[in-house]
């Protein structure tokens, strides 16, 4: 009986965790989320004294587990952090940013990063980082969807927000705004647009996922009077798609794809820009979505917000969006594996 049992009983998912920035309150949301017992293993990756300091200036008990190997990681019971150690040259004030920590963050993330390449972990779940501290130490990033497509190989990510039932892409993440006119073509949003079906499809389970792309201009363009991308390149690109099967409807205006009753009908709204999507995104939902990387040979998920510099140490911080991502990158996870 008890052997039967056992070999029905699903596996344990792996979760690999990095906190992001040292100074800012990445840490904190880690020990909070230490503090739950998961049916799940989450592995963190970072430096066992930053944590233990942290713990200490937030007064709460930690035990820290130093892993040899990952996949060592059990079901994380409530109190203990099962941690790959990752050393940390640099003193790490909570709140004060210092750019000699940029390899640091950096080196936690290509640890996590490398267990879940080589299938040692499921997902990878990460924290906020700062990109400014990154950019100023000479490391080129742009955020974390540029750099694990970088490292993994995968040709194009796709991020997407993910906040109940409403699925928010971007077509361009991370660029100045007024160079997303010419990066707004018809080859990306067919690439993005595939993706985001595809993977609507293999990992949440959508079947002949609808998709909404917005517009670029107020009120779509108003028929050239507003700009011409919308008739020149995205309604072009959505006549091609649509002849392909994809279900997509474009361009819709911005202002009206987001509404309550509009956003209903879709699997998913591409906006052409970071702050088109994500304003009204997080108008709805800050601190309860998730941030999920679609293209990648691995799960990722992040939180939905930065580095909060000012609360880090002091308690007060918010969880809510770290465990959204955790429980997330289980989902995602679980349906690959076997």
């Amino acid at each position: 009986m008890s052997s039967i049992a056992t070999q029905n009983r699903p596996p344990t998912l792996r979760i690999a965790l990095t906190p992001g920035e040292p100074a800012g309150i990445g840490p904190d949301l880690a020990i909070a989320l230490a503090q739950d017992t998961l049916p799940a293993a989450v592995v963190y990756f970072a430096d066992p004294a930053v944590l233990a300091a942290r713990a200490r200036a937030l007064d709460v008990a930690v035990d820290i587990v130093e892993l040899e190997r990952p996949q060592a990681a059990t079901a994380q019971r409530g109190g203990i952090m099962q941690v790959v150690p990752v050393r940390c040259t640099t003193e790490v004030r909570p709140g004060v940013l210092d750019v000699r920590n940029a390899g640091y963050v950096l080196a936690c993330l290509d640890q996590a990063v490398a267990a879940c390449a080589t299938g040692a972990l499921d997902a990878l779940v990460t924290g906020p980082v700062q990109k400014s501290i990154i950019n100023d130490a000479g490391r080129p990033f742009s955020g974390h969807t540029e750099y694990l497509a970088e490292r993994l190989g995968a040709p194009l990510p796709v991020m997407m927000l993910v906040a109940g039932e409403l699925r928010v892409v971007l077509l361009t993440t991370h660029v100045a705004l007024r160079d997303v006119p010419d990066l707004v073509t018809g080859e990306l949003i067919d690439r993005v647009a595939t993706i985001t079906a595809r993977e609507l499809g293999s990992r949440f389970g959508q079947r002949e996922p609808r998709l909404c792309l917005c517009g670029l201009n107020p009120h779509a363009g108003e028929h050239g009077h507003l700009g011409r991308e919308e008739i020149d390149v995205i309604a072009p690109a959505v006549a091609k798609l649509r002849a392909r099967g994809l279900a997509i409807d474009g361009p819709v205006p911005a202002d009206t794809a987001f509404t309550r009753a509009h956003r209903a009908d879709y699997a998913a709204i591409i906006a052409l820009y970071h702050d088109q999507g994500l304003a009204a995104l997080k108008a709805v939902s800050f601190g309860d979505a998730v941030n999920v990387t679609l293209g990648l040979p691995i799960v990722r998920t992040s939180v939905d917000h930065g580095t909060a510099l000012a609360l880090a140490g002091h308690g007060g911080a918010d969880p809510g969006s770290l465990r959204r991502a955790l429980e997330l990158a289980c989902a995602l996870a679980s349906r690959g594996h076997v």
